[in-house]
């Protein structure tokens, strides 16, 4: 039996900025394999079991991380002959025991990694734990300010709203890793405004022919849930449950789960709410220093994301896209 190798690629992240919708669309490439599950999550270990987190429904996600060597190295054994193998695990980029292990362990394998305005990114992070009934906080400036609380309580990386976003202290420690031309840097806007094109840029630092793959399927969304009796009923429920989950195999939570969920994200009937100035400005904040080192390490220009703009989802942002080109046309 040939030896087992492992990616020669990888979407390190950041969360919530478009890498699922990247994952699906390079999927469709046939010189491209990517790996399921997507995240599987193993330079985040280090051949041992993940940390115990202690956040809602953190023991119940850990079950899910594939962390022995043998059972990773196997999800790529269907990958055809010649094709280049991938995988997607958006909190690499975060991490910094997986900077340093996927350098020593893959040096030469090349990394994309989607930057989205941070304050953008951690609403919607927040959004996406609210909406699932995980998050206890009903408002994101809240939550965020429990962040440094929560990471000292053991939660996992996905709660880190704000520390997730620093992508200059990150980019600055993976190029102690790696040489610069094995990363390339996309825009979460590209990928929304620009499809065809990002994509080509994707496929020419791979190495692949290029394919037509014009529309980038739609990210991860949810409706938006309205703080109310209703989630303060089915949240601690949810909550609780996620613990419980821990204890049996994770696709029996989800099927649990689920009516609960749909019970919740029934009372999300409009669009997300906009983040106000004041919001968005308490927010920003702590970034200021880290999108100025950003900005020094790539040479690129951030400066759009000091200013107050409505963000909105990957869904909507497509969807608004889409009719501005056609009304331009």
């Amino acid at each position: 039996m040939a030896r087992r190798r492992g990616p020669d690629f990888f979407l390190i992240g950041a969360p919530k900025a478009g890498t699922s919708a990247l994952h699906k669309a390079l999927e469709q490439h046939p010189g491209l394999f990517l790996s399921r599950p997507k995240e599987p999550k193993y330079y985040m270990c280090g051949d041992s079991p993940p940390p115990a987190y202690k956040g809602p429904g953190d023991a119940h996600s850990n079950q899910e991380w594939v962390w022995q060597r043998e059972r990773y190295l196997a999800l790529f054994d269907g990958a055809p002959e010649g094709a280049l193998r991938g995988e997607s695990t958006p909190f690499y980029l975060y991490n910094r025991d997986a900077r340093r292990r996927i350098a020593a362990d893959n040096p030469d394998a090349k990394l994309v990694a989607v930057l989205r305005d941070p304050v953008d990114r951690a609403y919607s992070n927040w959004m996406h734990l609210w909406m699932d009934g995980l998050e206890p906080r009903c408002d994101v400036v809240e939550a965020v300010k429990r962040e440094q609380w929560r990471i000292d309580q053991g939660w996992a990386p996905f709660w880190h709203y704000s520390s997730l976003g620093m992508y200059g202290r990150q980019l600055a420690d993976l190029y102690d890793h790696v040489p610069a031309d094995q990363v390339l840097l996309l825009r979460y806007k590209e990928l929304v405004a620009s499809p065809g094109p990002t994509l080509r840029r994707v496929f020419d630092f791979l190495g692949v022919p290029p394919v037509e793959i014009e529309t980038i399927p739609a990210d991860n969304s949810r409706p938006f849930v309205e703080d109310g009796l209703r989630t303060r009923l089915l949240g601690p429920v949810i909550r609780a449950g996620a613990w419980a989950g821990q204890f049996a195999p994770p696709q029996a939570w989800r099927r649990a789960s689920s009516p609960l969920v749909r019970q919740l994200q029934r009372s999300g009937e409009g669009g997300r709410p906009s983040l106000t100035p004041e919001q968005r400005s308490l927010l920003l904040e702590p970034h200021r220093e880290d999108i100025a080192l950003l900005t020094e390490l790539t040479g690129q220009d951030f400066s759009e994301w000091l200013l107050h703009r409505d963000g909105g989802s990957f869904a909507t942002r497509q969807a608004e896209e889409q009719q501005r080109v056609g009304q331009a046309g």
